[in-house]
């Protein structure tokens, strides 16, 4: 099936969604070469994805990773990365506050891949362990309503395309994949994306997918998150139903500051800066 698809992504045609899933199934099982998958990619990339085509291969994500089933409503808080801006871990924080106000947060992540510091590394940083098993996870969110599902430890046939997405370095639909597969299967999400232009597709695409309440992001200064320094571009998905529109940090009692002022650093300083925050030092 990959070598037909690259045929007609060679040809700028879409692929239907049974396609673009099986592909997916392929690549997830091992089946597809080193110089297929990168083949693949590379044209989806230069055609340009479509929302069929993020679902599918989503989907197809979430079928090969290890589930983590609870009965509580769960939300996902997550960027995309790729922003470059260096900023503090803003939704790793963010979900230790959000699970402290009584909402359930299934936290999904990974290491550092284009910062200098992924969520697993603030939280483990934090003294988490990022390492926990699937069974303990599920009873952290039932007894405390917060727990990290590091990336690593629920996508593992995420090993077959690794090693070709390092060696290619260039954004791939896996940048925005990540992000669209957590385990737990949130049907609640707030998601940041590093270009205004996947606001609109990737809410439909979070829809798509069983998100029942979510947003998706963009701070026009950049950012990756809901910015306190700039104006914030919103869709958001309620229902089946799809709202446009910005938000600004005064309208929510806070002062716009300047974008240096979310810096973080490494792992150590950014568990610094999130225990500041939760301190309200």
């Amino acid at each position: 099936m990959i070598r037909e698809a690259i045929k007609g992504l060679c040809r700028k045609e879409d692929l239907d969604y049974a396609t673009a899933k099986a592909v997916m199934d392929e690549i997830m099982n091992g089946q597809a070469s080193p110089v297929q998958m990168s083949s693949f990619l590379t044209a989806l990339s230069l055609k340009g994805e479509t929302i069929e085509e993020i679902t599918a291969c989503a989907a197809g994500m979430r079928e090969h990773c290890v589930r983590l089933l609870h009965q509580v409503p769960v939300l996902e808080i997550v960027g995309t990365g790729g922003d470059r801006s260096n900023s503090f871990n803003i939704s790793s924080t963010s979900s230790i506050v959000i699970s402290s106000c009584g909402v359930p947060v299934a936290k999904h992540g990974n290491r550092a891949a284009s910062s200098q510091c992924g969520s697993a590394d603030v939280f483990e940083a934090l003294g988490v362990n990022i390492g926990v098993s699937n069974e303990k996870s599920k009873e952290l969110l039932h007894s405390i309503g917060l727990c990290f599902l590091f990336a690593q430890n629920y996508h593992i046939a995420m090993k077959y395309v690794a090693p070709v997405r390092r060696e290619l370095g260039i954004r791939t639909v896996f940048n925005i994949l990540g992000p669209l597969a957590n385990p737990a299967g949130a049907t609640m999400q707030l998601m940041g994306v590093y270009d205004k232009s996947l606001v609109v597709p990737l809410s439909q695409v979070m829809a798509n997918l069983g998100v029942e309440d979510g947003m998706v992001v963009f701070g026009q200064d950049g950012l990756d998150e809901i910015s306190l320094s700039s104006p914030t571009s919103v869709c958001e998905v309620r229902g089946g139903t799809f709202t446009q529109y910005e938000i600004r940090a005064e309208q929510f009692g806070f002062q716009r500051c300047k974008k240096e002022d979310l810096l973080g650093g490494d792992a150590q300083t950014n568990a610094e800066i999130t225990r500041s925050v939760i301190e309200g030092s």
